[in-house]
């Protein structure tokens, strides 16, 4: 029971740590990512979220936040998690790859002007690097959320979030707690003391 307890304590330390060493720039890409949130969404755009494993959850944790609500009561904001079609996921990816499913998505649904918000742990994720490389041939806004390291998303961002670690726990922590603080600063800043308009 004391070893059990010592384990769980130690992991609780490590995300603690994790929390407590952000520094001055990742939150200013915070802010940076969450003004290109609130310039496309006041310009009537729409925003498309998506990731692989626990950073598609992520991705439909956003959607869920954003279109219900996260502390507020307002109208919905149109943000749209990719992958949440499995049958197009599935046939896409068995018929043609897995590397272009979400591009294909991407491509049928977007418009310039919308925002491409790709989470990748890694940044090498190849199906999500293909689907920033279509956003950037079609004019969308593209919006990166990612580990320490970037990896290639570097070159497909407009704004680049990047979590100061490298093991992927770590990454997905730093995660839920920065886009639950986006969140909850665009309900703010977008909507009237009414709750319900665009500000």
């Amino acid at each position: 029971m004391h070893d059990d307890i010592s384990y769980f304590k130690s992991i609780f330390d490590k995300a603690a740590a994790s929390l407590r060493g952000v520094g001055d720039s990742y939150l200013e890409s915070i802010v940076a990512g969450t003004t290109l949130l609130m310039d496309v969404l006041r310009g009537g755009h729409r925003v498309f979220v998506f990731g692989n494993g626990g950073s598609a959850a992520d991705a439909q944790h956003i959607a869920a936040e954003l279109v219900g609500r996260f502390s507020r009561d307002r109208s919905p904001l149109p943000v749209i998690a990719l992958s949440t079609n499995s049958a197009l996921l599935t046939a896409w990816s068995n018929d043609q790859g897995y590397e272009h499913a979400f591009a294909r998505e991407l491509s049928a649904l977007a418009v310039k002007g919308d925002l491409a918000w790709a989470i990748s742990t890694s940044g090498t994720s190849p199906n999500v690097i293909s689907a920033l490389r279509v956003a950037r041939q079609n004019g969308f806004r593209t919006l990166g959320l990612t580990g320490a390291s970037g990896g290639a998303m570097h070159q497909f961002c407009d704004v680049l979030i990047q979590a100061p670690a490298t093991e992927t726990p770590r990454i997905q922590e730093l995660h839920v707690v920065t886009y639950h603080a986006i969140c909850a600063l665009l309900e703010e800043r977008l909507f009237t003391a009414r709750g319900s308009d665009l500000a």
